[in-house]
């Protein structure tokens, strides 16, 4: 792992500093080829090879947001505790376990209790995810400095990132050539490798002292979000947008899998393209972050996931193929955005004391709102099944994306207007201090 890019060289004085960055970097590695090998078009399909439903794969794939609602009782409880690297590292420990212990359903259970029991593990896994999650969130925003947080999660992001992508192609041409069985025990068997792997760079985390809220009393605490105009319009916004977009985009793959009948080695490809893009976009996305700030970059994320959805008409004049490869390049280049200025948002948008009750305030809402809209997704292809067939294959997906590009060119322009000057960049600073020099 080459360390010596720009922004590591700009820490260099500072070893604890630098240490911290390469730990979540390395972290971040480990956590996200489990995902990779075991979530996206993998868990549909294992959810499809356990034989579960449209409506029962929307409701699994709901999970995640629906978990977020866990994060405003942890921030609650926990806004003021001290040791935040035991709960990263207990609930962070568990929430992988969780996940990797559903690839043991089809060896220990009776077929009729298989899609149920997956949901359930799932649940409680990401539950787990979501209670670390609120507390990592605090104690990155004190490994990371302010200065070059936006540059490092682009950078962070690329590199996992490009492991991400090399491990979905990975698994898609296992399940290719190897049997659904056999595919998914040797997929599960790797994530548990993951899953130890990640436990130990998780054990390195530092227990750094932080500042704790001088608000005592909890009904107080979570009013302090709640008063900040600009940041719960922007949150409301976000957590409206989220509904629509998740109605149609995490259904992606079971239409691509059970609708259009694409082969789980082109799915995998296909997501393999979307997140090599994905991955070169953190980096594009963190310097302009850095450049003309976090809600006004993160603006310009919504348009380009709506094109993606109403991209998907296209099918009706060419092969599905190459219109999903030119889908996904616009929903890797938007969701890239989106997720990483989304976290930068909640962070920079927090006073410093109270920075995990704003992130699970931010968690609580959008992770309602998601988690109604892929199971409402999931019951609308239900029921297109009953309408005429170009309905379920694309135009389903082109009207919800028509429907976000109209949300994001009215409403979005006014709800992410920034009322603070974006931060100059490193260029204008350095001019300024020269002129400075030269005046004195």
């Amino acid at each position: 792992m080459n360390w010596k890019l720009p922004l590591f060289r700009n820490l260099r004085r500072d070893s604890d500093q630098r240490k911290y960055l390469k730990i979540i970097t390395n972290e971040g590695i480990s956590g996200v080829l489990l995902a990779s090998l075991i979530g996206g078009p993998f868990l549909t399909g294992y959810m499809l090879h356990l034989g579960a439903s449209a409506a029962q794969i929307g409701f699994a794939l709901a999970i995640p947001a629906f978990a977020n609602l866990a994060q405003i009782f942890t921030a609650i409880v926990t806004h003021n505790v001290d040791n935040r690297r035991a709960y990263v590292l207990g609930y962070g420990v568990l929430y992988r376990l969780l996940w990797v212990l559903t690839g043991l359903i089809p060896f220990v259970l009776p077929q009729s209790y298989w899609v149920y029991t997956f949901i359930i593990l799932y649940l409680l896994s990401y539950l787990c995810s979501n209670i670390a999650g609120v507390i990592w969130a605090s104690l990155i925003g004190d490994m990371v400095p302010a200065k070059v947080r936006g540059r490092y999660m682009g950078i962070r992001n690329t590199i996992v990132g490009g492991l991400a992508a090399a491990a979905v192609l990975f698994g898609g041409q296992l399940l290719e050539h190897y049997s659904q069985e056999k595919g998914f025990i040797i997929l599960y068997s790797i994530a548990a490798v993951c899953m130890v792997w990640n436990g130990y760079h998780l054990f390195r985390y530092p227990n750094i002292p932080f500042e704790k809220s001088k608000e005592s009393q909890k009904l107080k605490l979570l009013m302090k979000p709640l008063q900040d105009r600009s940041f719960m319009r922007a949150t409301l916004f976000l957590a409206v947008w989220i509904l629509i977009q998740n109605v149609a985009v995490p259904l992606f793959s079971y239409a691509m899998l059970d609708v259009i009948k694409v082969s789980i080695e082109w799915v995998s490809i296909i997501t393999t393209v979307q997140m090599i893009v994905m991955m070169i976009s953190y980096y594009v996305w963190g310097n302009l972050n850095a450049k003309y700030g976090t809600k006004r970059t993160l603006m310009w994320t919504l348009p380009i996931i709506a094109a993606s959805c109403i991209l998907w008409g296209g099918i009706a004049w060419l092969p599905a193929i190459p219109v999903l490869v030119i889908v996904h390049v616009l929903l890797g280049i938007g969701t890239g955005g989106f997720t990483q200025l989304t976290f930068n948002f909640t962070i920079e948008d927090s006073p410093s004391a109270e920075r995990t009750i704003y992130v699970a305030v931010y968690a609580m809402l959008t992770g309602f709102t998601g988690f109604i809209g892929p199971i409402l997704g999931g019951e609308i292809y239900h029921q297109l099944k009953t309408m005429p067939d170009w309905m379920e294959r694309y135009g389903f997906s082109a009207m919800m994306g028509l429907v976000l590009l109209g949300i994001a060119m009215t409403v979005g322009r006014a709800m992410l207007r920034s009322h603070h000057p974006a931060k100059p960049g490193r260029t204008a600073i350095v001019r300024s201090k020269k002129k400075e020099e030269l005046a004195s």
